[in-house]
């Protein structure tokens, strides 16, 4: 059986998943809770994980990914990870990355800082030497990069250290790891012009196929896009004939259910798709689990999301697939938020419930649905 946990994060985002063979991928990273505030319902995210590596008797993860380098996707990644390109981050009590996934904007950007800066620096190290690490999409930046170096691009390609969308990531395969992941974005095109980089547009987009027995369960990761986004990935999987790579039973609503990862309008009580989007929602599978990593619906209009209208939205693709759409700091309650955990096996994907008040965990039962 296959795992994803998703965290109560408040409107940032970090997915784990432990693979029924053992190996652990980390999606992101964002420590925001404020360790001051005893109110702060945001999770310990770095306590939890420590004790989940302690629990598995390791100090690493196989992959961490960052799909792009916001804030709350990368916040405090600098205090929990063991970075190679620099000693003063380099201490027994981090965790250690066997292997670096990034979109091509985090090695090319310009102007960061903090915890985007430190990555940046260590993907590039990593990149430089060859190893441990995987970059999404070859942008002209990117090869003007390369060659400022000295590098070779196509050797890169070559060895699958940068792999193009439309892609399978080498290194997963569903014989012997039971998952593979497939790059749906970045795309080259979209940093040629080499004048601004829009973390949003050159994130990582990927599709995950897990296979138990006969069963395939699909995840879509969908990091900050937006319908633009989405409709040119609609687009160019569909032109390509390729449309099984948008199927799904697990979707990780993008931009922490924000409108305008639906539709350009936000709408007066439910925002309408685009006409791709819409497409892509008639793709989820029976019993399908909708996550937002946001903070609680509001009730009433909002500047930033989470937007009220994309979640009856979401809320209404999820009845209309006889699924959930379930939000992170509303699990199992708003008052009392736990990880929310998923589990893959034979039968598809489950959410394991938490009994409130009593908190024992149970598993549901998945809506019948074919493989």
């Amino acid at each position: 059986m296959h795992k994803l946990t998703f965290f109560p994060l408040g409107n940032a985002e970090t997915m784990l998943i432990d693979l029924e063979n053992g190996r652990k991928l980390l999606v992101d990273f964002a420590d925001v809770r404020d360790y001051n505030n005893q109110f702060d319902l945001r999770c310990k995210l770095s306590d939890r994980l420590r004790d989940d590596l302690n629990t598995s008797n390791r100090d690493d993860y196989d992959v961490v990914a960052f799909s792009h380098l916001d804030n709350d996707h990368v916040f405090k990644a600098s205090e929990f990870f063991w970075f190679e390109h620099a000693s003063k981050y380099q201490s027994d009590d981090r965790a250690n990355i066997a292997e670096l996934w990034v979109p091509a904007a985090a090695i090319v950007e310009t102007g960061v800082d903090g915890d985007a800066q430190v990555i940046r620096a260590e993907a590039r190290y990593r990149l430089k030497n060859g190893k441990g690490i995987r970059v999404f999409s070859a942008p002209d930046t990117l090869r003007d990069w390369f060659e400022s170096e000295g590098l070779d691009l196509t050797a890169y390609r070559a060895s699958g250290i940068v792999v193009d969308a439309g892609q399978v990531i080498p290194g997963f395969d569903l014989s012997c790891d039971g998952v593979e992941f497939f790059v749906h974005s970045p795309f080259a095109s979209r940093t040629d012009d080499g004048t601004l980089i829009e973390r949003n547009r050159d994130a990582m987009v990927l599709q995950a196929t897990f296979q138990v027995g006969a069963q395939l369960t699909r995840a879509l990761i969908t990091a900050d896009v937006t319908c633009d986004e989405l409709d040119e990935i609609v687009r160019m999987t569909r032109l390509r004939k390729r449309d099984e790579r948008l199927l799904w039973d697990i979707y990780d609503i993008p931009h922490h259910c924000s409108y305008k990862s639906i539709g350009p309008e936000k709408g007066k009580e439910q925002t309408e798709p685009t006409d791709n989007v819409a497409w892509l929602m008639e793709q989820g599978h029976s019993g399908a689990v909708l996550v937002s990593s946001s903070d609680s619906t509001p009730s009433q209009d909002t500047d930033q999301p989470p937007h009220r209208q994309a979640a009856a939205f979401y809320r209404k693709i999820a009845d209309d697939l006889e699924g959930e759409f379930v939000v992170t700091m509303e699990h199992p309650k708003s008052t009392g938020p736990e990880p929310l955990v998923i589990e893959i096996g034979d039968r598809g994907a489950v959410r394991r419930k938490l009994v409130v008040p009593a908190a024992v965990s149970v598993v549901s039962a998945p809506a019948p649905r074919v493989g």
